[in-house]
């Protein structure tokens, strides 16, 4: 079609589109076009991340072994630094504070640095899960993936890390005379529960830290009071058996005990079942369950958010 204007001069008008008329919406959907960056199902959402199940495994490894490397001991300090902590924690508790209550040295010990490995484990993965979207900007903006790659990816790290820090913790109990045994099979799901539920606190951590970045400052203060209800130096039963019952009850059912008397139940020969609550496997279950499902679900609700802003 054409028209003619005042100056003679002919011009050409644009026919009329078929789209005329549609809302984009109807336009998106005509042609198949999609949000960029929208969330997707959580069915679906699941199914991306198994598909970038090597990029995870291959950037937990990458960090795991990034993190010292400008250390001269390099991946020594893995087991180095908790090691030293349990040393710290054996002089101040053990022998100024006397918090061994009774308990022999043979028993105490294990029991003291199984306690500051397996807490580790947790406080490094809420650490790493708080600054996972907010320390990594940079791929999350340039690259398309499920942004619950990273905290997984960097619990993961954590997990390959503390079983690097196992071998210490079973030379240590060998040598205050706990031989192995099969109970020590029992750390397998005790490890995997503890992994699923810190796996879904670094989840909840990361969507938090996303848009918090001074989280970070204020979670070592969080963690280190949660160490300290959660019997990493002492023994909850004993240290307040002069105390009402249920407050010993809230304490030994924290998630952070749970785990960390589970490992002590299958490494150590004198920590028997007498000190674990009752039903402690189910309570761990419970826990790994609740926290790693709710953790996902949380974190994928903010999916199209990270990066942005």
């Amino acid at each position: 079609m054409s028209d003619t204007t005042h100056d003679g001069a002919v011009a050409l008008s644009t026919p009329p589109s078929a789209d005329d008329g549609l809302s984009a919406a109807e336009r998106a959907g005509k042609y198949g076009l999609t949000v960029s960056g929208a969330r997707p199902g959580l069915f679906e959402y699941v199914h991306e991340l198994w598909g970038r199940r090597h990029f995870i495994m291959a950037f937990s490894r990458a960090k795991l072994t990034a993190q010292y490397s400008q250390a001269k001991l390099g991946q020594l300090w893995q087991v180095a630094t908790p090691l030293l902590n349990a040393l710290v924690y054996f002089l101040i508790f053990g022998l100024i504070l006397g918090t061994r209550k009774g308990m022999p040295q043979e028993v105490f010990i294990p029991f003291l640095v199984t306690g500051v490995f397996v807490f580790t484990f947790t406080q490094s993965s809420v650490m790493a899960g708080v600054r996972a979207i907010s320390g990594n900007l940079g791929l999350v903006r340039a690259l398309h993936f499920p942004r619950a790659s990273l905290p997984i990816s960097f619990s993961l790290q954590q997990l390959q890390q503390l079983l690097y820090s196992m071998i210490v913790m079973a030379v240590v109990v060998v040598g205050f005379g706990s031989y192995p045994s099969l109970s020590w099979l029992l750390i397998v799901p005790a490890l995997v529960l503890q992994f699923v539920f810190n796996t879904g606190l670094a989840l909840i951590m990361a969507r938090l830290g996303s848009k918090t970045p001074d989280l970070a400052q204020l979670m070592p203060f969080v963690m280190r009071t949660w160490m300290y209800a959660s019997g990493v130096m002492f023994s909850i039963p004993v240290m307040l058996q002069d105390k009402p019952e249920w407050i010993g009850r809230v304490l030994q059912y924290n998630p952070a005990a749970i785990y960390m008397d589970l490992i002590r139940f299958a490494l150590i020969d004198g920590y028997g079942s007498e000190n674990l609550p009752p039903h402690v496997w189910i309570v761990g279950l419970a826990w790994a369950a609740f926290i790693g499902v709710a953790g996902f679900v949380y974190f994928w609700k903010a999916e199209e958010r990270y990066g942005r802003g």
